[in-house]
């Protein structure tokens, strides 16, 4: 008996490893590469996270972005770039364990420590990423969620919140979104960004069961950079 739970217990971890490396969506390449060549942003690789932070002037502010499940932590490099290179806000996407944040139990200072000259920290993310934010959302100043939407209630904290949906998405939708506002605090910031899709909020091509968009990539980036800009320009500390 001991034999066959222990080899069932085996199997079930093997397929579990198995199935998380297998259909892991992937950073698009030419998109990505404009980002490796963009002057304006300093990368550095850590097994951790990649953090993506101003090539000069200080940055105060930092978000830690937490991936959809199964996506390329480098899909969101060119999404995120203009928040970098304009708003001049560090980001740290990190690298989930098995490339699903529910299986990272890694606090949100593993993370955090890779920019240490940060002092005030945003953690977000996208999608099932964000839900995985939501659960670290107390050690950090403020939260930002990325299609996304979260399973913890937090409504009775004074967290600064930022939700940005899709009009077009088709995985966490506007209406999946409304419905679990009730988990956030009463002034969280509730932005619907008009031709977004599920997708839109990477760089990893279309995905199954959702919405076509009809905001460019360009369009897209420009976007997430001045909602957080204007939410970071709050005193989130």
């Amino acid at each position: 008996m001991l034999l066959s739970l222990g080899a069932l217990i085996v199997a079930a971890v093997v397929g579990i490893l198995v199935w998380s490396q297998v259909g892991v969506m992937a950073a698009e390449p030419e998109p990505l590469a404009a980002v490796r060549a963009d002057e304006r942003i300093a990368i550095t690789d850590d097994s951790a996270g990649i953090v993506l932070s101003p090539a000069e002037g200080a940055s105060d502010t930092g978000l830690v972005f937490i991936p959809g499940a199964k996506v390329d932590p480098w899909a969101y490099a060119a999404t995120l770039a203009d928040v970098v290179a304009e708003d001049k806000v560090t980001v740290v996407i990190t690298k989930p364990w098995l490339n699903l944040a529910f299986f990272d139990l890694r606090g949100l200072d593993a993370f955090t420590a890779l920019a240490p000259e940060v002092s005030t920290w945003i953690v977000g993310g996208h999608s099932l990423g964000g839900v995985r934010a939501c659960q670290l959302a107390e050690d950090a100043d403020a939260l930002a969620l990325f299609a996304s939407y979260c399973a913890t209630d937090i409504a009775e904290t004074d967290l600064p919140v930022l939700s940005l949906a899709g009009s077009e998405d088709g995985l966490s939708t506007p209406e999946k979104i409304a419905d679990a506002r009730p988990l956030l605090p009463d002034d969280a910031e509730m932005v619907e960004i008009d031709g977004a899709s599920h997708a839109s909020f990477g760089a990893y091509g279309p995905q199954a069961g959702d919405g076509t968009p009809t905001i460019t990539d360009d369009e897209m980036a420009a976007r997430l950079a001045d909602e957080l800009d204007a939410f970071a320009a709050q005193d989130l500390g």
